[in-house]
């Protein structure tokens, strides 16, 4: 049976100990500050640190994705251990990670590597490279791993509040969204990604209908939940995340639910005080 390896990067947003106990390698993009710039992968610099610099700088910082010799590096390494490798990136229309990992590959013309354009971000992504792995144990072939992800992906949903939409304006990730820029009214809307970039899903105009807006939204959306697994993200944001996570419970009762760091990169283009809830029925 061939060796897979399973391979993401930070965007998907995945805690450490998922990383480790799952097997899966993530590769990091990095956030450049004027001053410095730093791995998003909680070393360089931490997560709790990276907020407190975001509010505090005058220019938004930006995001880079890893170099083609960043993922040679990667590949070269797990193809000593490793027959193939599945490799499930950030949407390519909001990064060019794909890209690099493409160009890597070129450079590798015998490896057995396949890359995966996810068409989404943070625990969407997060949430693709676990089933991945858990396929992996499971003695899936890289075929039906690859075929079982693209019907995955249409499952899951995602539903984002930023505080603010300063930082996705000045990054330049508001996709279908940019008709919000234009307006003028203190709104609050409700995000999500839509064909690889993110796109209105709807608009509020107080941060507590927002939340309210959100769990009412997931019930339209929800058949079944005794098969539902819900993630929920804060980009510096705990109370609110808390209270997210509360009414969920009381709400739909989900099978799984679980509590993760919106991280630098995502971070720094939704901006801090944001939430992000990822959900679908396993």
């Amino acid at each position: 049976m061939s060796k897979i390896a399973i391979v993401t990067d930070s965007t998907s947003d995945l805690p450490k100990d998922l990383l480790k106990s799952d097997n899966i390698i993530s590769i990091p993009l990095s956030v450049i500050f004027k001053e410095a710039t730093y791995l998003d992968d909680g070393k360089e610099i931490s997560i709790e640190d990276f907020y407190a610099k975001l509010k505090t700088e005058d220019d938004l910082p930006t995001t880079t994705q890893p170099t083609p010799k960043d993922f040679v590096e990667t590949y070269t390494s797990l193809l000593k251990e490793y027959d193939s490798i599945l490799s499930i990136h950030i949407s390519k229309k909001m990064s060019g990670t794909i890209n690099s990992a493409e160009l890597a590959k070129q450079q590798m013309p015998d490896a057995d590597i396949e890359i995966f354009d996810s068409e989404l971000v943070h625990m969407p992504l997060g949430f693709v490279a676990l089933a991945a792995a858990g396929m992996v144990k499971d003695g899936k072939s890289r075929d039906e791993i690859v075929e079982a992800l693209n019907g995955l992906r249409s499952k899951i949903n995602v539903l984002f509040v930023p505080s603010t939409l300063e930082y996705l304006k000045k990054g330049g990730r508001i996709g279908k969204a940019k008709g919000l820029i234009a307006s003028l009214l203190e709104i609050k809307p409700i995000l999500t990604i839509n064909a690889g970039e993110v796109s209105q899903f709807k608009t509020t105009r107080r941060w507590n209908q927002a939340k309210i807006e959100l769990v009412n939204s997931m019930e339209t959306m929800i058949t079944d939940p005794k098969k539902l697994i819900v993630s929920i993200g804060d980009s510096d944001a705990v109370e609110d995340a808390q209270e997210m996570e509360d009414r969920i419970k009381e709400k739909f009762s989900p099978r799984k639910i679980m509590r993760v760091k919106i991280g630098a990169v995502v971070g720094t283009h939704l901006g801090p005080g944001g939430i992000g809830i990822t959900f679908y029925e396993e």
